[in-house]
């Protein structure tokens, strides 16, 4: 795998002609700023930027004035390859708040090590109906200690508005779900995306995760795709590199509230 010249896929098909996420979404490209407006419970962001020294500062309080007068509070995307080399501090001076760093990797899904299984005792439910989805946002909330009200409603609409885009799963034990993820498959692109792969505490280090990550490729795979990509955690990044993933770039949410 070329990794420039992947990593140039990625940034046209999923970043610079991106589409929305889910129903009720809709991308904007305005200037030289690509963006995504959704509802207070979808997902607001900058996308994809083409900017210079010269006219970063423009372009940021211009998207601040807009989602602020949305009253939205939003995420820029920033990856490590984003230019002006200095835009993450630019961001933070002003107003922006920085969540953890993590890193892009992608993989060619045939050159894959997919042969992962589930541990004795753990079978696979997909998430297709307001149960299932209740299941992964119950395991995103053990997993991540975060509220996932968010992910519940944008995983409902998504599944009735547009289900040929995303794939759910829970593991079980017995009835006790100990993990989930998803998979966002993008048409018209090679691109499916791994995300919100976690596991219950107790349960990590079991190759659950794994093997949902194999899962999930092999089901990409099947509907034509030729890459899986993930926004790796320092924790998930060795499990995926063992999988044959490249680490590509860093990608940092920088968080506005207006």
């Amino acid at each position: 795998m070329d990794h420039a010249e992947v990593l140039a896929l990625h940034d046209r098909d999923l970043r610079e002609r991106a589409r929305p996420s889910g129903p009720g979404a809709r991308v904007e490209r305005t200037g030289r700023v690509v963006r995504q407006v959704a509802d207070a419970d979808g997902w607001n962001c900058i996308l994809w930027t083409d900017l210079d020294e010269i006219d970063a500062d423009a372009a940021i309080a211009e998207q601040i004035a807009y989602f602020t007068g949305l009253g939205r509070d939003f995420e820029w995307k920033l990856y490590g390859h984003d230019l002006p080399t200095d835009l993450g501090q630019r961001l933070t001076a002003a107003g922006f708040t920085p969540e953890p760093q993590e890193t892009l990797m992608i993989g060619e899904i045939a050159a894959l090590a997919l042969d992962a299984e589930l541990p004795d005792g753990i079978r696979l439910l997909p998430a297709t109906d307001r149960a299932g989805v209740d299941l992964v946002a119950d395991v995103h909330e053990k997993a991540f200690g975060t509220d996932s009200s968010r992910l519940r409603s944008s995983l409902l609409a998504q599944l009735a508005g547009d289900p040929d885009t995303v794939v759910a799963v829970v593991a079980l034990a017995g009835d006790e779900p100990v993990s989930a993820a998803r998979m966002e498959l993008v048409p018209g692109t090679k691109f499916a995306g791994l995300w919100g792969g976690g596991t219950v505490e107790s349960w990590r280090g079991r190759g659950i995760y794994r093997a949902l990550v194999a899962h999930r490729a092999r089901i990409a795979a099947d509907r034509g795709y030729h890459y899986i990509q993930v926004d790796a955690s320092d924790q998930s990044r060795p499990i995926l590199e063992r999988l044959g993933l490249a680490p590509l770039t860093t990608t940092t949410p920088y968080v506005y509230e207006p």
